[in-house]
């Protein structure tokens, strides 16, 4: 199933409830070093009481300065819940950079048409980019509401006339348009803004 967001992939593995940020680590395991005005002085001054008693962890962003009191045990569990976060965030990057969405990015809209404009492409150019979209339409398009297709040239060519509920037939059926387009060599300069044109004319399109 398609995780369409970081945000909803976030709180789908609970890591903004697991505190995990450097500022939400430091608030657990240890306290700021603080400073206060001193009326005599006519300036702050930090508190000298913790020096030498904690380690001290000083946050390059803003020079903040925390005293860690945490035991080994607190520490080797925030070690584990970052290894833990780290290996999902390989994981997710992984399923983003694999198979239709290292193209085609992911697709998060549930209406949308898929513009074809193939140029000057070569014939074996033109399979590449038939077997690219084939993918996309088999791998994420059946997850999504509705489409259509629509190629740039001359003679504009849809695969329907308006978007049409996806389904597993339906998704077929465009694959198998796909593969009965004819290589063209010929494509006017408008063809693509006509095509563009055409797909945005259909009012449920959101992409």
């Amino acid at each position: 199933q398609s995780l369409v967001s970081s945000s909803k992939w976030l709180r789908r593995y609970g890591l903004k409830r697991n505190k995990l940020s450097l500022s939400q680590i430091l608030s657990q395991i240890g306290f700021q070093h603080r400073k206060d005005y001193v009326t005599t002085l006519g300036k702050p001054v930090a508190s000298r009481y913790a020096d030498g008693l904690f380690p001290q962890y000083k946050r390059a962003q803003d020079g903040s300065v925390y005293n860690l009191t945490a035991k080994k045990e607190l520490i080797l569990h925030f070690v584990d819940c970052l290894m833990g976060a780290i290996e999902l965030y390989k994981q997710r990057m992984e399923w983003l950079t694999s198979e239709s969405r290292q193209i085609f990015g992911v697709i998060q809209e549930q209406c949308i048409v898929i513009v074809l404009d193939f140029g000057i492409a070569a014939p074996i150019e033109f399979d590449l980019c038939r077997d690219a979209l084939s993918m996309v339409l088999v791998e994420q398009v059946i997850q999504i509401a509705r489409f259509n297709l629509i190629r740039a040239a001359p003679d504009l060519m849809k695969w329907q006339q308006k978007c049409t509920p996806v389904s597993e037939h339906t998704v077929k059926s465009a694959v198998m348009w796909l593969w009965k387009l004819d290589h063209m060599t010929a494509v006017s300069h408008t063809s693509s803004a006509e095509a563009l044109l055409e797909a945005m004319g259909d009012e449920a399109v959101s992409s």
